[in-house]
């Protein structure tokens, strides 16, 4: 997945030979990826609807079922494994702006097969300017133009604001995700009214999106969903 695309083909003479898939190079349809590595990626089915941790059955686990999450639904395309992770870290770190693409559009064709009305309004996760100073982008917003493309959602990537820079949260607790982010985020009163997909990378305990829900539920959002490429699952 970290291998560059080649979406449009290559050229042998005058000719454009067809496309070929981004994990073993073999010919495609016009697809990033061909038909069985399409079916090896690690696909979350099925999850829970309502924190998309991958489960036997797609029902709520026991944990939302306890306490409901402050969004009203949560969808992971996949889980955190070989080859996703590898292409999220090469978006995320090494600015490899195709695997935008690639995850993207695996992300997109899988919530178009729903049921369910799509949201109005896709709001990326914001990073603190100054992080995003530093790293040049914002990868959710990256991810965020190509999911809006392929599904027909307007993006917005002003609506949400991080106030204030929090710590990495790699290797904390949940406990400690919820203390470092509380309050974190400022919502813009346009959301009000709104069905809201927010999108992040990867959801690890779903404290990022939360908060973030909460902040759109308080200027009067009134359907949350919490997106996300990847779903780490439970160790």
């Amino acid at each position: 997945m970290i291998r560059h695309l080649k979406v449009y083909g290559r050229r042998f003479g005058d000719a454009l030979l067809p496309p070929t898939c981004t994990l073993c190079g073999g010919a495609t349809m016009g697809a990033l990826l061909c038909a069985p590595c399409t079916a090896d990626l690690p696909w979350n089915t099925p999850a829970c609807p309502g924190c998309a941790l991958p489960a036997a059955q797609p029902v709520l686990c026991p944990a939302c079922l306890h306490k409901p999450r402050a969004f009203d639904a949560a969808h992971a395309a996949f889980v955190l494994a070989t080859p996703v992770q590898e292409g999220i870290h090469a978006l995320k770190y090494q600015a490899r702006f195709q695997q935008a693409a690639l995850l993207g559009t695996a992300f997109a064709s899988r919530v178009r097969a729903r049921t369910e009305p799509l949201p109005t309004l896709l709001i990326p996760v914001p990073l603190h300017w100054r992080r995003q100073w530093s790293r040049g982008y914002n990868q959710s917003i990256e991810l965020a133009r190509v999911i809006g493309m392929e599904l027909g959602i307007a993006v917005d990537a002003t609506a949400a604001k991080r106030l204030r820079a929090t710590p990495d949260q790699i290797g904390q607790s949940a406990a400690q995700r919820r203390k470092n982010l509380k309050d974190a985020f400022a919502v813009c009163p346009r959301v009000a009214g709104q069905h809201v997909a927010l999108l992040d990378d990867v959801m690890t305990t779903g404290a990022t999106l939360e908060e973030l829900a909460r902040a759109c539920k308080a200027v009067g959002a009134t359907t949350i969903e919490a997106w996300a490429i990847a779903r780490q699952p439970l160790h």
